[in-house]
């Protein structure tokens, strides 16, 4: 009788794991919405805030996203990835349900009434004539929230692209992560047509109890289905041998040695590291932009409210499903044109950095029916995510396996970086355009604020990919 190692057929349990990155990915993302589709119609309300304050709730998230990507990808390579993983959901998980409980802990703190249900929290709240210190400490309490969700959630990436380069050959890996990645679309697609609805009819609150918790359920299954290939008895000889067909398997350098580590601090040695670095600086900030602003765009321009907002929503993360495409592209380069996997990737992310080009158009077209920017949107948002799945692609392609999770925290990093910059300073020119009826290039008020801010995210792309191609202009893995 033959055993699971000796089938001639191929096992392809690779594909599960997959699945289980893909699910982690859309709790990932669900988690990190429920405040953007909420904070319009249900939070600021209760609380008094602002654009700005909410652009600084999710600038100072995304700064702390940033400085944990420096680490997280470090601790992900020291623990390996399951056990990485399981700590990164389970902080991200915790972050996300602590939102819920913000109003109790603020009537707590101004009205001293802290054994107080949600409702008991809002009616206290109602009562404190001082808007400023509701604001104060309401914003405070979001921003610590925000910190122990970004604290997990910074490890999602690392550790996903982590088991990829296990499970996976250099040739399929941007496919593949182009399908885990569509979990970042997936969740932003179920978010807007489940999330305002139970707000409305359960309060804000439940909506961070009720998708918080999703994480926990992805964490007892993902302690049963995940082991390294070669120990796992569901993979079969056939399928290891396909994952490990690259020829630098196993050494990384082509000597025949173990792989060695490279140190945190010699990552940035490498021009390769500063390339992926730049490539993520100059694109992550847009689609954290569309993800975070588009439900208050539809709100602030069109006049929607959260449950009107969820259709034109849901079209608009559907399109991003398109990105897909991004991960097939480079595979059929290197299949059907003979591209190694860089080149094919390179050639790839060119094309996908002219689509963002089209968000120009948008506010322009906006003023003709509000699908134009939905569709644009939706477009540019599958043409980052095509983008995303070839440059965190190109981190197994250069680097060792061993510090693949400390350059992809890196690049993070880069990226939260830009995607403060990019968040802070919307909020302060969408409150700055309105109260001066600002005007640029044809648009006035908060439809000029927004005008601006799609024109610098269409350029983005390409500055990004013209700089990566200028440090890394040949494939160039590094060698030990």
């Amino acid at each position: 009788m033959s055993t699971p190692h000796t089938q001639d057929r191929m096992t392809n349990y690779r594909w599960v794991i997959c699945s289980m990155l893909f699910f982690a990915t859309t709790v990932n993302y669900m988690d990190r919405q429920v405040l953007s589709l909420t904070w319009q119609d249900f939070i600021a309300p209760e609380f008094h805030w602002t654009n700005s304050d909410y652009g600084t709730i999710t600038a100072w998230f995304s700064i702390m996203y940033a400085l944990c990507m420096l680490f997280a990808g470090r601790l992900v390579d020291w623990l390996d990835t399951k056990k990485g993983y399981l700590w990164a959901i389970g902080i991200w998980s915790v972050g996300a349900c602590l939102h819920a409980f913000c109003g109790i802990v603020t009537s707590g703190i101004i009205a001293d009434t802290w054994f107080v249900g949600f409702e008991g929290a809002k009616e206290a709240i109602a009562t404190v004539g001082d808007a400023g210190v509701v604001i104060s400490v309401s914003v405070t309490l979001f921003i610590f929230a925000r910190f122990v969700l970004a604290l997990g959630e910074a490890g999602n990436f690392p550790a996903a692209i982590k088991a990829t380069a296990e499970y996976f050959p250099k040739k399929d890996r941007a496919f593949s992560t182009s399908i885990f990645n569509a979990g970042a679309t997936v969740g932003a697609l179920t978010a807007p047509v489940t999330i305002p609805f139970i707000a409305q009819a359960y309060g804000w609150e439940m909506a961070f109890l009720i998708i918080g918790a999703f994480g926990f359920l992805w964490m007892g299954i993902w302690v049963f289905v995940y082991k390294k290939p070669e120990a796992n008895p569901r993979v079969n000889q056939a399928e290891l041998i396909y994952i490990r067909q690259d020829k630098d398997f196993g050494t990384e350098s082509g000597t025949g040695q173990t792989p060695k580590r490279i140190s945190f601090v010699n990552c940035f040695k490498y021009k390769q590291t500063w390339a992926f670095a730049a490539g993520k600086f100059m694109t992550d900030g847009v689609w954290w932009f569309f993800l975070f602003w588009a439900p208050a765009y539809l709100g602030s321009v069109y006049g929607m409210d959260a449950t009107q907002k969820a259709f034109p929503l849901f079209v608009l993360y559907a399109i991003t499903l398109l990105s897909i495409i991004g991960g097939w592209l480079p595979t059929y380069f290197v299949n059907n044109k003979g591209m190694e996997p860089y080149v094919g990737r390179m050639k790839a992310m060119l094309i996908f950095a002219f689509f963002p080009l089209l968000a120009m158009f948008a506010q322009p077209l906006g003023q003709i029916t509000y699908w134009i920017p939905v569709v644009i949107i939706g477009i540019a948002g599958a043409a980052h995510q095509s983008w995303s799945a070839n440059i965190f692609s190109s981190v197994g392609d250069m680097f060792p396996r061993t510090a693949i999770a400390t350059v992809t925290g890196i690049g993070g990093m880069a990226g939260g970086v830009s995607s403060y910059m990019i968040n802070k300073g919307s909020g302060v020119l969408f409150d700055h355009a309105a109260d001066t009826n600002m005007q640029f290039m044809g648009f006035e008020g908060i439809e000029a604020g927004y005008f601006i801010i799609f024109c610098i995210c269409s350029v983005s792309y390409l500055i990004g990919w013209c700089i990566i191609k200028a440090l890394v202009p040949k494939y160039k893995p590094i060698i030990l």
